[in-house]
């Protein structure tokens, strides 16, 4: 198996009997719980064409353009701290920082807050952007109890 890019910067998979395949799409089996193994990669129609065990199997190369795409594809932007909640009862409107800036969402439910493994949090808007809480402990204080009113 071989990965390179087109002339349109689309992924290109060259497959063990020499097939090329355009246009292909690499897709975390987990992506919160084990993101660096089992990795899809499914042709333009939906296919899986190759399965990959772990990341860490490739070379180099293919290394670097999967995560490329696969960082291109993923959006879970960690939450790093709440300012404010407009309620403790839900809906409630959500003022924060992630680690791509300040922003605010919709709490529908407190079903929208899942717990990982390790203790991560998963906190879905209305709009069903998810957020990722890491570590809930490593939160400042006022985040913490803010947080923990929906716990």
């Amino acid at each position: 198996m071989k990965l390179e890019r087109d002339a349109f910067g689309r992924l290109v998979l060259l497959d063990d009997q020499g097939q090329r395949h355009e246009g292909v799409t690499p897709v975390r089996a987990f992506p919160l719980s084990a993101p660096e193994q089992g990795i899809s990669i499914v042709g333009p129609e939906g296919r899986e064409l190759v399965w990959i065990d772990s990341l860490a199997d490739l070379d180099a190369d293919a290394r670097e353009l999967l995560e490329e795409s696969l960082r291109a594809r993923d959006f879970a932007p960690e939450l790093r701290q709440l300012h404010r909640v407009s309620s403790f009862g839900v809906p409630s409107t959500w003022h924060v920082r992630t680690d791509r800036g300040d922003t605010r969402f919709v709490l529908k439910a407190e079903e929208d807050i899942r717990r990982l493994d390790n203790g991560a949090l998963l906190i879905t808007s209305a709009h069903g952007l998810a957020f990722r809480v890491a570590d809930p402990r490593l939160l400042d204080r006022h985040s913490r109890k803010l947080l923990e009113r929906f716990l």
